[in-house]
């Protein structure tokens, strides 16, 4: 039972914490990084493996809100994880850890279904933000993946795709995206169902050849002039 400031008991239930899943094969990072979650007010790190055979295993038993994905891992790496397990639970949000910016790997990574990408040296208060980002809907990266990930879609594109055409509830669901909202909130904003909203972003997602909110995000910045 929630205690008012007086101490008296409050019919007010407590919110249940965010429930994380740490998906990292170092010892003392893994330890580290699950401390550094459970320390945030209204988290808590639930699960925690050291391999993908150990959070192909785990995770959908814990049923976190959000996992946290280390890309290197032994044997079976981080990123057919990551595409494995968005086959068994395609509406957890999955956030990727990585020393590196390599632009493959970036690639690789989103392609796979991540929701978003952060270095591993991003602040405790980011890391916070991100996941409150990634759970809202939105697609967080650190500031540097970000610039990675634009510079290489528009070497790889070579300028704007006229081939993607939009429609205009397409377009406007997508900018809606692009600034981090849910598929409530988008919904709400533009007067449409949940569903509709989905069916958008389904489309969005063949059109522009994408798997992930990320990379259609990532794909439309890398079109802006700029």
């Amino acid at each position: 039972m929630k205690r008012d400031s007086s101490g008296r008991g409050s019919d007010i239930p407590a919110k249940p914490p965010i429930r994380v899943a740490l998906v990292e094969d170092q010892i003392d990072t893994r330890e580290s990084w699950c401390r550094l979650i459970s320390s945030f007010p209204d988290f808590d790190c639930v699960c925690t493996c050291a391999s993908a055979e150990e959070a192909l295993r785990m995770i959908p038993e814990a049923k976190p809100d959000v996992v946290l994905m280390d890309v290197f891992l032994p044997r079976m790496s981080g990123i057919e994880c990551t595409a494995r397990l968005k086959t068994a639970r395609p509406d957890t949000p999955i956030v990727m850890l990585t020393a590196s910016d390599e632009d493959e790997i970036l690639f690789l990574a989103l392609e796979s279904g991540a929701d978003g990408y952060l270095l591993k040296r991003t602040k405790p208060a980011d890391l916070r933000a991100a996941l409150l980002d990634v759970l809202n809907g939105g697609a967080p990266m650190t500031s540097e993946i970000a610039r990675h990930v634009v510079a290489s879609f528009r070497r790889k594109s070579g300028g704007l795709d006229e081939s993607v055409s939009l429609t205009v509830r397409e377009e406007e669901t997508l900018v809606l995206l692009t600034k981090g909202f849910a598929n409530k909130e988008i919904a709400d904003h533009l007067g449409l169902s949940i569903e509709t909203v989905r069916s958008h972003l389904k489309n969005i997602y063949m059109k522009m050849h994408v798997r992930s909110r990320a990379e259609a995000v990532a794909h439309y910045m890398s079109k802006r002039p700029g």
